[in-house]
């Protein structure tokens, strides 16, 4: 192993390990985490980036799939929407790349405010997109079954996108029925992006899903870890009666999973920033700030149904201390490179290092 190796290696597992902070205590997060650090073989957010900066260029499209409806107040949830719409800019960033959010009806009123704070161009076709510089897409999706093939098949007229990543979207069920954390059936109000995400794994499109519990798009790939020990996932254990459990039944290739699924997508930029040697790539705290404050504006709500800066019941002073020790990380070890290179060489020289 390399001094390089060594770095990217406890960078990639400090952003995992801040974005699996555990301020409630009740572990759910390190359930999910053992089995996807277990899959993945190396730090979640660092093997995510690696996927993205292999794949994707200037110009390419790239689908973030997002928007869960909450039962309750039949309210899109601040969750997924704030972490997608930071991750269209680091894109954009990046790469020059042309994301297009595919998400409910009702995050679009976030996704046109959200556009103004990350600074780019929002347009309502793929088409408008690639024509204009610094821009994006939203397309709502079907909440219609019968209609959802339909509706994946006219996006890939479009052509394929470079990647697509799922992030807190709303995944069925081994019957076909969606869940909320308690179990309960949401299927009438979530969007059926399911069979988007099917039909560009079966088209070779690179995919990355981010979960914090099991019953989101992707997490289908730690079936055997959720039905055994998260609450209501496995078959039977729902209380709407369906028989399937809450788990989600697509499973994707690669996987972050976080205590907050914004939080695993604020790890994922992290480290595209730190791979791409550009921290401006990644969002601060003050940005974090206003993306919260203006989709909790626009209607979006927390997990507890309060429309205010908070995700998942995490107010706005812990996702602005997430996002700083997270760029605490990638800004402070690239400074040190030639300082420690001594420190580096002694501790490799060990031999610890080479066992994981």
């Amino acid at each position: 192993m390399t001094q390089k190796e060594l770095t990217d290696y406890n960078i990639g597992q400090n952003l995992d390990w801040i974005a699996n902070l555990d301020p409630r205590g009740y572990g759910v997060c390190r359930i999910l985490y053992d089995a996807a650090r277990r899959y993945t073989g190396e730090p979640l957010s660092l093997h995510a980036a690696k996927v993205l900066c292999e794949h994707v260029g200037a110009g390419d499209l790239v689908y973030i799939l997002t928007g869960f409806v909450l039962l309750d107040n039949q309210a899109a949830e601040t969750d997924g929407i704030v972490g997608s719409m930071l991750l269209c800019r680091a894109l954009a960033r990046a790469f020059g790349a042309k994301p297009v959010i595919v998400c409910p009806e009702e995050n679009l009123p976030a996704v046109q405010a959200l556009s103004r704070v990350v600074g780019l161009h929002l347009y309502e076709s793929i088409a408008e997109t690639r024509e204009n510089p610094v821009s994006m897409a939203v397309i709502p999706f079907t909440k219609d079954k019968a209609q959802a093939a339909r509706e994946a098949e006219a996006l890939l007229q479009n052509g394929l996108p470079a990647a697509v990543v799922a992030i807190e979207c709303p995944g069925e069920n081994a019957v076909g029925e969606y869940h909320n954390s308690k179990g309960r059936r949401t299927t009438p109000l979530e969007a059926k992006t399911d069979v988007l995400f099917e039909r560009l794994k079966q088209a070779g499109v690179p995919d990355i899903a981010i979960g914090d519990l099991g019953n989101e798009l992707g997490m289908g790939t730690l079936s055997e870890q959720l039905a055994r020990y998260i609450p209501r996932a496995a078959e039977g254990t729902c209380v709407c009666g369906c028989g399937g459990g809450l788990a989600a039944r697509v499973g994707a290739t690669h996987l972050i999973t976080a205590t907050v699924s914004d939080w695993g997508c604020y790890a994922l930029m992290a480290a595209l920033a730190y791979l791409q040697e550009d921290i401006e790539i990644f969002h601060d705290a003050d940005l974090e700030a206003e993306a919260l404050t203006a989709a909790a504006r626009s209607g979006m709500v927390d997990m507890y149904g309060w429309t205010i800066p908070a995700i998942d019941g995490f107010d706005l002073q812990t996702n602005r201390s997430v996002v700083t020790m997270m760029r605490e990380c990638i800004r402070y070890a690239p400074k040190l490179r030639e300082t420690c290179r001594e420190w580096f060489d002694e501790t490799l020289a060990l031999g610890y290092f080479e066992t994981v």
